[in-house]
């Protein structure tokens, strides 16, 4: 499956991506959030993906809510996502659609068969909306980070379902949720493309009786990738073309030791961004980009810094890191505590859809765009300079 990809591809029509948080799961008390209304972005798309043009970024990261476009079964009300998907075509961005961020509709049973197929129907009655809206190629993510939210819905109750002991059998149905979309998307518009996201973690045992158990932890996080590909418990139905692109989510928090205290990026065990990357390039040879990557306040500029080394490393090594979503782009009300979250490029929106600019964070996303401009121009003279074809 390992294919000759150029280490210096651009997957998107951007390098640098705009991800805007669209989370629409049950909190422990019963709370749905929804981060598109929390944010306003769903009121203000059309100024916020053009802002993002203005930054020179020209793809983005959103999300649907299922819970309001379907509210009774197979009745479909496209009124909360039509604004999104033609500010879009408005402002020359390309999206990734979420199909499923954490959030489901209440009357159907996660744990059923039921879920899975009114899932594909969904997924499928998308594709035929922006199949019909748009002539670009569509790309779709079908389920969110299906390991992440097999640990906090299915592992720990930290969100829904809810459930403690489950997480295998919450990512398996996930799994199968999402080869489902797929073939129903596929089946509507055969041009589409998938990416599949998950966090890269890093975990190390505290001692020498752990290194087992940790080791298995860490490996833990390949397992959603290779039940899509077929590797894992193939009778979930999963195939090698169903795994496409690899969206690599990735902050500062990645890396802990097994049921002990995070390892800092400076410390002696932190393990580099560059080497997890090659890793996933090795096990899978899919074309790969950073799915979610950002900071808080002031952090948020050496980390971009930080993370731009890395992937500028491993592309100059061979991995084809084909992009960098700064997620979210805008800052965001926490998901227990509704407080402040400095995270974006972009600040909360005023009445009239006008987000204040964290310019130091501007700047170093300026900066960075012509170094990935740069080095991708570099890339294609050598190519031609070998008479190969660019």
């Amino acid at each position: 499956m390992q294919e000759q990809i150029d280490g210096m591809a651009q997957l998107f029509s951007s390098y640098f991506i705009g991800g805007f948080e669209c989370s629409t799961h049950r909190r422990a008390d019963g709370r749905r959030l929804d981060l598109l209304r929390g944010t306003r972005h769903d009121r203000f798309a059309e100024n916020d993906y053009q802002s993002m043009a203005r930054h020179k970024i020209t793809t983005v990261r959103d999300g649907l809510r299922w819970h309001l476009v379907e509210q009774s079964a197979g009745l479909y009300d496209w009124s909360s996502f039509l604004p999104q998907l033609r500010a879009a075509k408005v402002a020359g961005v390309q999206p990734i659609w979420d199909v499923c961020h954490y959030g489901w509709p209440d009357d159907i049973n996660i744990w059923s068969s039921a879920f899975v197929d009114r899932f594909a129907r969904f997924a499928g009655a998308l594709a035929a909306v922006v199949r019909d809206e748009c002539r670009e190629v569509p790309y779709y993510c079908p389920v969110n980070e299906i390991s992440f939210w097999a640990w906090a819905g299915g592992d720990t109750g930290q969100i829904g379902p809810f459930a403690r002991r489950r997480g295998m059998e919450l990512k398996r149905q996930l799994v199968r949720a999402t080869i489902a979309a797929i073939e129903a998307i596929r089946a509507v518009d055969s041009r589409a493309r998938f990416v599949s996201v998950d966090p890269a973690i890093h975990i190390l045992p505290k001692g020498p009786r752990q290194r087992v158990h940790a080791e298995n932890a860490r490996l833990a996080q390949y397992q959603a990738f290779d039940m899509v590909a077929g590797h894992l418990m193939p009778e979930l139905g999963g195939k090698p073309d169903y795994l496409d692109i690899l969206g690599i989510n990735y902050y500062p928090h990645n890396q802990w030791f097994l049921n002990g205290a995070g390892i800092k990026r400076g410390e002696p065990l932190y393990r580099p961004l560059q080497d997890i990357l090659g890793e996933n390039w090795q096990r899978y040879g899919r074309p790969l980009f950073i799915a979610e990557t950002g900071a808080e306040a002031e952090h948020r500029v050496p980390w971009l810094r930080y993370v731009c080394d890395e992937v500028n490393a491993a592309r100059e090594s061979g991995v084809p890191v084909g992009g960098i979503c700064l997620y979210p782009v805008t800052d965001y009300p926490g998901w227990s505590n509704n407080r402040h979250c400095p995270t974006g490029l972009l600040g909360y929106a005023d009445e009239r859809g006008q987000r204040p600019i964290y310019e130091p964070l501007a700047t170093e996303l300026l900066i960075q765009t012509a170094r990935f401009e740069e080095s991708r121009a570099f890339a294609k003279i050598q190519t031609a300079s070998q008479g190969l074809v660019p």
